[in-house]
């Protein structure tokens, strides 16, 4: 056992889990999650509002929190209600700030957040973007005119805007992690480098908090520098989604700031590597997703991946209440 900031910490090393199991919730008015704060309670996928389900959700329940939220105007995702697509990036910023309130209330006291966030430049009032030569994902129907106080071709910052907007908000900002891309998609733009990186930052709820400095090495066994290099890796299960989370960056998150038997939430779980990765490790995961199809996916690679899927409570409901009905 390890002592970290005054909590005792087991070895972050892998257990597998003997019954891997998780449930699918949908949010509905008046859900509750109490069994989250439950160490013995179920792994479990909610499809709703991330705002919605953390508001319900128990505070101080989940230990560390790895997420990368839809980055603004780059994608549509084709669902009502997604983050992204705000009419402006500062209510993109407010909107995002809201929901980490929640976050910061439900987690534990020594808990933190790893907030991966992408960039973007301004669309010179374009309403739309054409594919490039080299990336035809990023091609968009949709896309909102060029913020107020910025200029035609401006990078716009977002990143460090989130960081400083979460900071004023109560957050501590502990570290800025460059996610370097040894990998990086090609761009045809010809007028500056190819953006090969994005930022990962490292909040925590306290002054002090769970952070195992031996968990993960560098080079040479050396400690955790600042600068991550990790490819991207294409995953045929979540190849409808446009954008996944290497495994290594998230198991590296998991590993630093958590225990097995500690809860990780992921409030945008997308194609759903952090629950994959949370339950490899022996952690209890909870993943809120927006988007059904997604959830979909993040259910079938779970299956895929040996987890079994239990039949919640509200569905055994739903199903006695059909069954009498028919009676």
């Amino acid at each position: 056992m390890k002592q970290k900031h005054g909590r005792r910490i087991a070895s972050l090393e892998p257990t597998p889990l003997k019954h891997p199991k998780f449930v699918v919730r949908e949010h509905r008015l008046g859900s509750k999650y109490a069994d989250l704060a439950d160490a013995d309670g179920p792994n479990g996928l909610v499809l709703g509002d991330s705002l919605a389900v953390l508001s319900n959700m128990p505070e101080s329940s989940v230990q560390t929190v790895v997420t990368s939220p839809p980055y603004w105007s780059l994608r549509d995702y084709g669902i009502d209600g997604q983050v992204g697509l705000n009419e402006t990036v500062y209510a993109y910023i407010d909107s995002l700030a809201d929901l980490f309130d929640q976050v910061l209330r439900v987690l534990r006291d020594d808990g933190t957040l790893w907030l991966n966030i992408g960039d973007s430049y301004t669309s010179g009032n374009r309403g739309w973007r054409a594919p490039d030569k080299k990336n035809r994902a990023r091609a968009m129907s949709l896309r909102p005119p060029t913020p107020e106080g910025l200029k035609d071709k401006d990078l716009i910052g977002v990143p460090w805007r989130i960081a400083f907007a979460l900071q004023e908000r109560g957050w501590y900002l502990r570290s800025e992690v460059i996610w370097q891309k040894p990998n990086a998609q090609p761009e045809s733009v010809r007028d500056r480098p190819t953006r090969a990186h994005e930022q990962v930052f490292l909040f925590s709820k306290s002054e002090r908090y769970v952070y195992d400095v031996d968990a993960v090495k560098g080079p040479n066994d050396r400690r955790l520098r600042s600068v991550w290099d990790i490819r991207t890796r294409a995953n045929r299960a979540a190849s409808g989604h446009f954008a996944t989370f290497p495994t290594e960056l998230v198991d590296r998150c998991i590993r630093i700031t958590s225990a097995p038997g500690d809860l990780v939430l992921d409030p945008f779980l997308g194609s759903g590597t952090t629950a994959l990765s949370a339950g490899a490790l022996n952690r209890r995961f909870c993943g809120v997703e927006l988007n059904p199809d997604y959830l979909d996916m993040s259910r079938s690679r779970l299956v895929d991946a040996g987890f079994e899927e239990l039949v919640s409570e509200e569905d055994q409901g739903e199903k006695g209440g059909r069954a009498g009905a028919a009676l």
